[in-house]
């Protein structure tokens, strides 16, 4: 049993998936799946079972699992340690980011950083806003980023740039013939609305609520887990949405959709940095430092 063996078992865990853990990890995909088998001889167990398109994890692996954690962790903390030593900024770090900063805000940035420190790997990804809260929670990321605060979390928020969000609907909707659009005007029109657990829907049913409106009087006629769909699901004339107008501006340019003239859009919502309460490592501490500069308003 060796640390690239553990570290390998908890990426195909995370991912449950050969092929994604080997994306993240940069091997090949029969790497991965030589490094498991190893571990496997070396402990006499199954740790997963291995089915079509789908990888799910043993009893023992489920054993294993924690302990494995708890190692990589340890090893580390053992590695920020020993950095703190030196004047180099290095080692890997896991940034959780909800749809719009993981999509828009974020990519176009960390090409500098990483410029600066070429020593440091960061690995994106893209969860909801309550999935990035608890990724940061754990412990499994180091930083995240989302459009909305999840209160009573154990994260501590820092207001980083801001977002604004757009109500949109086909270029032919009814609503467009009307000055002023009041919520109160909305109950009874079809809405197509980001899944629970969303920045974006967090926000918009915070104003919805603002405007006195119960956010559950709404129509809602799809709940769909993208941006981009529900865009192109307004351009199908399906209803009436709220997404970024780092999303929906293209479409507004093409004229394919419209924004609807309700007094309170845009929505200008900040963007926040989610950080561990815990001592974060010299990489995610510089990459903050990064952020704040990036985006200072």
């Amino acid at each position: 049993m060796n640390i690239a063996q553990l570290k390998t078992f908890v990426t195909v865990v995370e991912h449950a998936s050969f092929s994604e853990a080997a994306r993240s990890m940069g091997l090949s995909q029969p790497a991965v799946t030589m490094q498991v088998q190893a571990l496997e001889a070396d402990l006499g167990v199954t740790l997963l079972d291995r089915r079509y398109r789908k990888v799910e994890i043993t009893e023992s692996g489920r054993a294993l699992l924690p302990y494995a954690r708890k190692v990589l962790t340890e090893l580390e903390h053992a590695r920020t340690a020993l950095e703190e030593l030196s004047e180099t900024v290095s080692g890997r770090l896991l940034f959780a980011a909800s749809t719009t900063p993981g999509q828009y805000v974020l990519p176009r940035l960390l090409g500098g950083f990483l410029k600066q420190y070429p020593e440091v790997g960061v690995s994106l990804r893209v969860f909801d806003t309550a999935e990035v809260i608890e990724k940061v929670e754990s412990g499994e990321a180091q930083l995240g980023m989302t459009g909305a605060e999840v209160h009573g979390a154990r994260v501590e928020y820092e207001r980083l740039g801001h977002d604004d969000l757009v109500m949109i609907c086909a270029p032919n909707h009814p609503l467009l013939a009307t000055e002023a659009v009041r919520f109160a005007d909305l109950v009874d029109e079809s809405f197509i609305v980001r899944e629970s657990g969303s920045g974006t829907r967090m926000v918009f049913e915070d104003a919805m609520r603002h405007g006195g409106v119960d956010p559950a009087e709404l129509r809602v006629v799809m709940e769909l887990s993208t941006n981009e769909a529900i865009v192109s699901a307004v351009e199908g004339g399906m209803g009436i949405g709220v997404v970024s107008t780092w999303v929906a501006d293209k479409a507004l340019q093409l004229g394919t959709v419209a924004q609807v003239p309700e007094g309170s859009f845009p929505l200008v919502r900040p963007l926040f940095l989610v950080m561990p309460r815990t001592t974060t490592t010299r990489a995610a501490a510089a990459l903050t430092d990064y952020l704040r500069e990036a985006l200072e308003t």
